[in-house]
């Protein structure tokens, strides 16, 4: 879909853009599908803000969404390609043979009427779903287990997908868009394509009320608080936060550094560490 983009009739729409949406259904979702989502503003369970910037936001209800689609063998029909105000990728209200209604990740290309089916080996098309032993290496996926039977985790978000590149003995080599190809069990389920709504990331806010309504709170930067408040602060008019090298509000090395554990469990499922992006 393509970008729509505001007339600067105001402030807040200078250059604001948005996904447009007119082809999708502008009808109410499924009642049994829905669920209340409880806001936590950042805050854990001792009440303290462990991620900031977070609160506010308009009121949304949960999609429950079958990321394993476990209806396997039995053919669906995509009813309805519907809005999700929880994610940027679109949802496909799948009409099974039997009658049961779910939703799940909209594909690419994804439309009324568009078929489908989950199986353990099933035609190589578009929003079809099988294990990674029966996939050609070289084909786009998404939604991919990354334990078998525990439902699709990986590649989720609005564009995303990953690459088949060769199966071998018990496991599938995955490429990652980062460039790090991992190994996966290939009794692991994926489906066909990439996720909907890949102009997502091409839309702009324009203005900060914008992103308050998305439950984002304003981020100050360090260098603008006094030395009291952060290791940046402090100093006359615009000056260089004088470090050698960024930190957090906390004093640690921030940008750039490494926080994988060294020594953690799922090094031996990583082929291909990511590539480094290069500095121009």
């Amino acid at each position: 879909m393509a970008i729509k983009i505001y007339k600067s009739t105001r402030g807040a729409r200078k250059k604001a853009s948005i996904v447009d949406r007119t082809d999708l259904y502008r009808g109410e979702p499924m009642k049994s599908k829905l669920m209340k989502k409880t806001a936590t503003s950042g805050r854990g369970s001792a009440g303290k803000i462990t991620t900031r910037h977070r609160g506010g936001g308009v009121k949304r209800n949960v999609r429950l969404i079958d990321f394993g689609q476990e209806k396997a063998g039995i053919p669906g029909t995509v009813e309805h390609i519907e809005f999700d105000p929880n994610r940027s990728a679109y949802v496909a209200r799948i009409v099974y043979a039997d009658g049961d209604r779910r939703y799940v990740l909209a594909w690419t290309g994804a439309a009324e009427g568009s078929k489908m089916i989950s199986d353990v080996k099933a035609p190589e098309k578009e929003g079809n779903r099988m294990q990674l032993q029966n996939i050609t290496p070289g084909l786009s996926v998404f939604n991919v287990e990354l334990k078998a039977g525990r439902g699709g985790s990986l590649f989720r978000s609005a564009g995303s997908y990953g690459i088949v590149m060769d199966i071998q003995d018990q496991y599938a080599q995955i490429k990652m868009a980062s460039g790090e190809v991992r190994l996966i069990s290939k009794q692991s389920y994926a489906t066909i394509g990439s996720v909907s709504n890949p102009d997502w990331r091409l839309q702009k806010i324009g203005s900060a009320g914008r992103n308050r309504r998305l439950g984002k709170r304003p981020n100050v930067r360090g260098k603008v608080m006094n030395p009291v408040d952060h290791p940046h602060g402090g100093g006359e008019g615009a000056q260089s936060i004088g470090l050698k090298y960024p930190k957090t509000k906390w004093g640690k090395h921030a940008n750039g550094v490494r926080t994988r554990k060294p020594q953690k469990y799922s090094n031996q499922f990583i082929l291909e560490r990511r590539k480094n992006k290069k500095k121009k």
